[in-house]
């Protein structure tokens, strides 16, 4: 049952690389012309014994060639070319086959990270982070070393068992029967050893990628593990966790190691059955003496090269443990298109939204909002507050269409956004989230992100809306300094002002700032409002805080409670109201000595 999941691999995997057909079918011929030729100096070794014993009487005289000089003259050149010829096949498969590998890894990597791409949000809260760049980086890299040269060994192992019989058969018929017994044997051997090994592969690759899960976020966690001064207790874990990798990969060595001495031992076997009763014959004279010599020096050049098919066998398994990783990811469900539809947003997109009856709850905590009714208008700045937890920032992900409503529309320029491609969708959208994320690489590169068609003049135009010029034009590179991962480099204030830059820079009609100022200081967000102002009048802006003071200006303010808009208003007409809002203005202006409730 296990081997007949390798073999599913296999040709899941050459289903994958059919356009790769013609090169496939040309390397494996080189890789035949090559084996042909290898073995030929050992037939040509027995046919010059032949030549030195029967001298005139030999197999190379009865093709014309009567004195000994002249035949081992021929058998030189016939050495030359065989010679050459195996070299140039060798050339030629080699790099057919390395190249097939670096492409095919290329495209599965390619192919698997588009697909990841293209997941719902929910896939990748099931999936850590860690476990995909295993299957991105190491699972294609280990597929990579077996198409680099394990295919070719298996190709070049059976040719040899053909080519190497046809000459044993026609020689001799008894002994190649005698010495072609351990075969079965060998083949038997290397099936039941892949069919212990294929679980145990199995379990090694997935300890790699809960090896890379713990490696990503300890690195990505490192301030926070300094921190809490838990560096010992980190260090412990991964060592646990490279410890239990190690077993694994034990078990699986265990099991393959053991290979090799049973088939050396059936290998023995065959080439005692040809050396003694091979002698035997020749001696009685049923045997020629250049014959016996050829069947000698074939004998191991058949059987020998079989204790690697071991060592090819285990490359193979481990393979075919990564194939079926990487084609399982590339074969996962994607983004739901619950519509198919040629509807496109009018132009220009005035960024009016309609929320009509909107349902969605996470499947695991509940949490999500219920019947939901709301309506901005085109133009206008509008506020979603509420407690954590209260389902703002759900609203945003399902505009974004990261979710599906477990009911309800939404409606852009009075369009169902389910009728619209999600790429011409998140198009008209900028966000701007409390968890800022820039890459590594310039501050320009990172504004550049929303329009990278953008020039220097337009990039300082969008830093200068977002009040991030002034610290940029004061670094020695401005738009050129170097971030560091995650922009490491810069304060907190500081990437949110570029994140914001990068968003205006977009030029979206609708703009979403999700708890952007939650994180930063009264100047940076003095700087954002300002920011918002200036920005506001041309396009639709939702606007979700903690922080009241940021959404005073808002022409309408929503309170979500409990996944249900509890009150909404401008701030002067919630104040009035005396209700959930004034009650958090209260407190978070010092007018209330109570706890803010969470």
């Amino acid at each position: 049952m296990k081997n007949d999941h390798s073999l599913s691999a296999l040709i899941s995997l050459l289903r994958y690389a059919k356009s790769h057909r013609p090169r496939i079918l040309l390397a494996a011929f080189c890789s035949i012309v090559n084996k042909v030729f290898d073995v030929m100096p050992e037939i040509l070794i027995g046919i010059a014994i032949d030549v030195v014993v029967n001298q005139q009487s030999s197999f190379v005289a009865t093709l014309g060639f009567e004195t000994p000089a002249s035949q081992i003259t021929v058998l030189a050149v016939l050495t030359f070319f065989i010679w050459a010829g195996e070299s140039l096949f060798e050339y030629f498969h080699l790099i057919l086959w390395r190249n097939l590998a670096q492409r095919l890894q290329a495209e599965l990597r390619q192919d698997a990270y588009n697909s990841v791409q293209q997941q719902e949000l929910a896939y990748f809260e099931n999936r850590s982070s860690g476990e995909l760049i295993s299957i991105l980086n190491d699972d294609v890299n280990q597929l990579e070393r077996f198409l680099d040269g394990g295919v070719n060994d298996l190709i070049q192992t059976f040719v040899t068992i053909i080519l190497v019989g046809g000459v044993f058969f026609y020689l001799s018929p008894t002994i190649a029967v005698l010495a072609f017994t351990p075969i079965p044997i060998i083949i038997w051997g290397a099936f039941f050893f892949l069919r212990r090994a294929t679980p145990l592969y199995a379990n090694v690759r997935e300890q790699v990628g809960q090896l890379a899960n713990r490696l990503a976020n300890n690195i990505g966690g490192i301030a926070t593990i300094k921190a809490y001064t838990a560096e010992a207790r980190e260090s412990a874990a991964l060592a646990e966790q490279s410890e239990r990798y190690v077993e694994a990969n034990r078990r699986a060595i265990a099991v393959s190691s053991a290979f090799i001495p049973v088939i050396r031992m059936a290998i023995l076997a065959g080439f005692l059955f040809t050396f003694v009763y091979g002698a035997k014959l020749t001696l009685s004279g049923d045997l020629n003496v250049g014959a016996y010599g050829v069947l000698v020096f074939l004998t191991q050049r058949l059987l020998w090269p079989l204790t690697d098919l071991a060592k090819t066998i285990d490359l193979y398994e481990r393979a075919m443990a990564s194939t079926r990783r990487i084609l399982g990811l590339i074969g996962d469900q994607r983004e739901r298109q619950t519509h198919v539809t040629t509807l496109e947003l009018p132009r220009p997109v005035t960024g009016s939204l309609e929320f009509s009856g909107l349902s969605f709850h996470y499947p695991r905590s509940g949490a999500g909002v219920d019947n939901l009714n709301m309506s901005v208008a085109a133009g206008s700045t509008i506020a979603l507050v509420g407690a954590t937890g209260s389902g703002k920032s759900t609203v945003i992900k399902l505009l974004l269409r990261f979710y599906e409503p477990d009911s309800g529309t939404i409606k852009l320029d009075g369009i169902p956004i389910t009728e619209i491609p999600k790429d011409e969708l998140r198009s008209s959208i900028g966000l701007v989230s409390q968890d800022t994320f820039l890459f590594e690489g310039t501050i320009g590169e990172n504004i550049s992100y929303g329009n990278p068609l953008a020039g220097d003049t337009e990039i300082v135009s969008a830093a200068k809306a977002a009040e991030a010029w002034e610290f940029i034009e004061n670094l020695p590179d401005q738009l050129d300094t170097q971030i560091g991962e995650r922009g490491v480099r810069l304060s907190g204030g500081q990437r949110q002002r570029i994140s914001l830059a990068r968003a205006i820079l977009k030029d979206p009609p609708v703009l979403v700032l999700d708890e952007a100022t939650s994180a930063v200081d009264n100047e940076t967000e003095a700087a954002i409002q300002r920011s918002l102002q200036k920005i506001s009048s041309t396009r639709t802006v939702l606007l979700i805080a903690h922080r009241l003071s940021t959404v005073v200006a808002a022409d309408n303010i929503v309170v979500i409670n409990q996944g249900k808009i509890v009150e909404q208003g401008s701030h002067q007409e919630l104040i009035a109201l005396s209700g959930y809002y004034n009650s958090q203005w209260r407190v978070q202006t010092g007018l209330e000595g109570v706890t803010l409730s969470r």
